[in-house]
């Protein structure tokens, strides 16, 4: 047994609640929780700042980024990983569920390889080995319009800590791309596409859907099935397409693209996520829905970084500031995701919970972060 430590003198980010108190941990878990301003002999002083569930991340493209940072560009993937991890830590994430794409198109001018398998080994062998600072999940992402998705997805089971299967369907002209242009202006910036490649690419994935798209949308509902997983939908347009998502058993939406998708998911019992950085920026890159509309109209219940680590916090905040509600803001990061991937042992500050922690203030409207604690120890 560890001796205990004492977090004193903050302001607890408490379920619905902020109040003045203190925290103490013992090995890795919250094992008291006090009120009032006192410093107890030995304890940290927070002199005051925000103390705070770690934040919890579902849908996260940084792993990819940081194993290719350039196209082209292949990282050593321990080196990458181990990165990735520091940063995420570094934002005070401390559970994440690392987004890999599974079903992987052969053509070379896709430009699509396999990779979600090895990159899993490694991330969990350096876990195993209690490298990596914070909690890490596997989030694969299913793409429908694709070869291999069925083959993929069989080389996952029950000892790879696949928390989350989301359904991606990414046929252009509908969903995230529905205006072609958007989706000609990012695929040709990230692939280096000429406009002959780019129609090849079209026209690829539309074969794609037409041949594979029914059959890989069960085969992930299978797989999400047989791993215990959560199944999440991704970019929904319409309430038709909602009450699809619910048929299959969805509990998490991630991203729908428009007021009725989000409106028809609550409908459902779907939780909404939205992207922490369409909140920050006021809209969508891709020119969908905006995070604050559905958030003033009651539509949003998690937030999530997607491709701006440091966005996590920081759009919690503003959250907080929109509803008037700091616990509520924040609740968005840490209980609703963890809520909604069934973690119960972590995401609020409670007696027997993860000591899970972050330490921050606010600096002229912005979360200056001063403390990450992964079960109890001090990560950042």
């Amino acid at each position: 047994m560890t001796e205990p430590l004492i977090l004193a003198n903050a302001t607890l980010v408490l379920p619905g609640e902020t109040r003045v108190g203190s925290i103490t941990l013992t090995d890795g878990v919250i094992t008291d929780i006090a009120d009032g301003a006192s410093v107890p002999k030995g304890a940290i002083d927070l002199g005051g700042d925000y103390l705070c569930p770690g934040l919890v991340e579902l849908h996260t493209d940084n792993l990819e980024r940081h194993i290719q940072p350039r196209p082209k560009v292949d990282w050593p993937h321990a080196a990458a990983i181990i990165a990735h991890d520091a940063e995420l830590a570094g934002t005070g994430i401390t559970t994440v569920f690392d987004a890999m794409r599974v079903g992987s198109i052969k053509a070379a001018e896709a430009r699509y390889g396999a990779y979600a398998r090895s990159l899993a080994s490694e991330l969990l062998e350096l876990r195993d080995q209690d490298v990596l600072k914070i909690s890490h999940f596997l989030h694969l992402r299913a793409e429908v319009c694709s070869e291999t998705l069925v083959n993929e997805l069989n080389e996952f089971g029950d000892a790879d800590r696949v928390g989350l299967v989301s359904l991606m369907d990414h046929t252009p002209g509908q969903r995230q791309f529905r205006d072609m242009s958007k989706l000609e202006a990012y695929v040709k910036g990230k692939h280096g596409f000429d406009d002959d490649g780019f129609k090849a690419h079209v026209a690829g994935l539309k074969r794609m859907r037409d041949t594979y798209g029914d059959l890989h949308e069960v085969e992930a509902v299978k797989a999400a099935r047989r791993f215990g997983a959560v199944l999440a939908s991704h970019d929904d347009t319409t309430a038709e397409q909602v009450t699809v998502s619910a048929g299959h058993g969805i509990h998490l939406a991630e991203f729908p693209t428009t007021i009725e998708a989000a409106r028809a998911c609550h409908d459902h019992g779907i939780k909404v996520m939205m992207g922490a950085p369409n909140l920050i920026r006021g809209g969508s890159h891709s020119g969908n829905v905006a995070a604050k509309d559905l958030a003033q109209l009651e539509l949003l219940d998690v937030l999530s970084s997607d491709y701006v680590p440091a966005a996590l916090l920081l759009a919690a905040a503003q959250l907080g500031e929109l509803w008037g509600d700091i616990a509520r803001g924040l609740a968005t990061v840490t209980s609703a995701p963890a809520d909604a991937v069934n973690l119960t042992d972590r995401g609020r500050i409670e007696i027997g919970k993860r000591a899970d922690l972050i330490r921050f203030r606010m600096r002229a409207g912005v979360p200056a972060l001063g403390a990450v604690w992964s079960r109890g120890n001090r990560v950042a």
